[in-house]
């Protein structure tokens, strides 16, 4: 199982990837990771992002498809992966295609986890925190009883400074613009899975395991 993972934030991908890592034994393959343990082993491709990154510039696509093709070199990844946070455009999913294709391990499919607006809107920001505890808790969706749990005890329930309307909804405009011709690109090569991805985790990982 080889697939790329599309999302907006709060779609829940991040989630739905650590259950699909742990049921098939395949690794969830994050360019921020990535990045991250290369420069940390300091391989041929992370010594090079290491330099850009300390110069202060942007790691360019070369190089990020460079410490890819390190990180699906490796064992773990033989039986397939699941790639997170790239490609973000149509010009690295073609650069990741060729990559791919010439390694011996195309794309199975693109999953796009498909959650309303409105609902992504309420999730991102209803996001809270017990001070008390350090519990995730959403005001839209928790249960009450969680809710009033964390401020009986004495705890205020915090919402991050950069989860308010205002850029949330500049967040998910971004991502619209970007990702739109990304589920064109995977529609065009019939890769592209669409999952309907509103509701519990456990029904959304349901309807997941069944399209792929």
């Amino acid at each position: 199982m080889r697939i790329v993972l599309l999302g907006a934030p709060g779609s829940g991908k991040g989630t739905q990837a650590k259950k699909l890592m742990a049921d098939k034994n395949i690794p969830q393959v994050s360019t921020g990771d990535m990045l991250r343990e290369a420069v940390a082993e300091g391989t041929r491709f992370g010594r090079k992002a290491k330099s850009i990154m300390e110069a202060g510039n942007l790691v360019p696509d070369e190089v990020v498809l460079g410490i890819i093709s390190e990180r699906l070199g490796q064992p773990d990844a033989q039986e397939g992966f699941i790639l997170d946070g790239f490609p973000r455009t149509t010009q690295q999913a073609l650069d990741l295609e060729e990559l791919l294709d010439q390694m011996g391990t195309p794309l199975n499919s693109a999953v796009l986890m498909d959650v309303d607006f409105d609902i992504l809107m309420k999730r991102l920001t209803g996001r809270r925190t017990c001070s008390l505890t350090g519990k995730l808790l959403n005001v839209y969706y928790s249960a009450q009883e969680e809710l009033d749990e964390c401020t009986n005890a004495g705890g205020e329930l915090i919402q991050r400074e950069d989860d308010n309307e205002e850029t949330i909804a500049n967040r998910l405009d971004v991502y619209r613009e970007n990702t739109e011709p990304l589920i064109e690109f995977y529609r065009e090569r019939d890769k592209l899975v669409s999952i309907n991805a509103e509701g519990s985790i456990d029904e959304v990982y349901e309807r997941l395991v069944e399209a792929l």
